[in-house]
């Protein structure tokens, strides 16, 4: 069991559960989002590794849906910046506005300072607007005019976009795309849960009763505690190995970075956390390979020709790479 612990004055001190805090908020993103359970456990996982998700699909099944669901179950400040050609950098992260009276310039913080920023369709705002959450992403701070601001602990951004629909939209750039910890597709759901989605939103929208079952301390808590887990030399080693190995390969023009890594590592750690051990496996590296690499790998043109896809790519680097044994 993983556990941290918070004094009164709120620095890490009374025992909290990962796996049982993580269970409770997944419960609850999940009495909306039906029958996706290992899309919500992804979700959790980028929340309590610091990172940032890329929900990409399309229409209908439920992207913003996912963003919204989580930040309702935290009772934490949410913001929704809904990205179109129009929208100004300025809009995302604030601007100094000059006061006549005091004649000073006072920052007005833009819809990033927030815990969680739902970023729908974001694909569809201009390079120089998309650039704006470069910063904000990586340092956790906005910098106006030569002054940084910091922003709340947590801070996650879950950005949707469409990946079929390219009239109107510019794609994420490769240095863009890299901030992001995990990218996830929703697909589809099953028949029993469309069925139940029918029954359910007849009437109403679960959304909008959806009650928060945390709040930013206890994620903080919980984000300690998944920073307190024992990785192996090994399992290190795994991970290195892993993105030394897609630089190497014949099929990828752009291998993983070193940031890659670290989130591949940050990530693996939320996924043990949450499921009761204190202690990176091997396997956690594996489940998580495919969500956090494939989007950051750039095919060389006959990969691309030849319908090979970054996710088989990634299924290549595993096969390929020996997994350590033992802790």
């Amino acid at each position: 069991m993983t556990e941290a612990t918070r004094t009164a004055d709120g620095t890490p001190g009374a025992e909290v559960d990962v796996a049982a805090e993580g269970a409770r908020i997944a419960a609850n993103v999940a009495r909306v989002v039906q029958g996706k359970d290992d899309v919500v456990r992804l979700a959790l996982v980028v929340l309590l590794a610091e990172g940032h998700l890329l929900i990409e699909d399309v229409p209908g099944v439920g992207k913003t849906t996912l963003a919204k669901a989580l930040a309702a179950s935290i009772d934490a400040t949410v913001r929704r910046i809904q990205f179109t050609p129009d929208l100004l950098p300025s809009d995302v992260t604030g601007v100094a506005i000059y006061d006549q009276e005091t004649r000073e310039f006072e920052f007005k913080p833009g819809a990033i300072f927030a815990n969680v920023v739902v970023a729908d369709e974001i694909n569809r705002a201009s390079p120089k607007t998309q650039s704006a959450l470069l910063e904000c992403m990586e340092e956790r701070q906005v910098t106006v005019d030569g002054v940084s601001y910091e922003l709340a602990r947590p801070f996650l951004v879950m950005a949707t976009q469409n990946p079929l629909e390219m009239e109107g939209t510019y794609p994420l750039p490769e240095a863009q795309r890299d901030r992001f910890t995990a990218r996830v597709s929703m697909g589809y759901p099953d028949r029993v849960a469309e069925l139940a989605m029918l029954d359910d939103r007849a009437t109403a929208d679960p959304l909008v009763t959806l009650q928060p079952v945390a709040d930013a301390a206890d994620v903080r808590d919980l984000v300690a505690a998944v920073g307190q887990l024992h990785v192996a030399e090994a399992v290190r080693r795994y991970v290195v190995a892993l993105v030394e190995a897609s630089r190497r390969s014949p099929h990828l023009r752009l291998g993983a970075s070193p940031r890659a890594g670290l989130q591949l590592l940050r990530a693996a750690r939320a996924s043990a956390a949450l499921s009761g051990r204190d202690h990176v496996l091997p396997d956690d590296v594996q489940a998580l390979a495919t969500p956090v690499l494939a989007h950051r790998l750039l095919l060389t043109a006959d990969a691309a020709l030849g319908r090979r896809s970054a996710e088989q790519v990634v299924a290549e680097l595993l096969a390929g790479v020996p997994v350590p044994r033992g802790r």
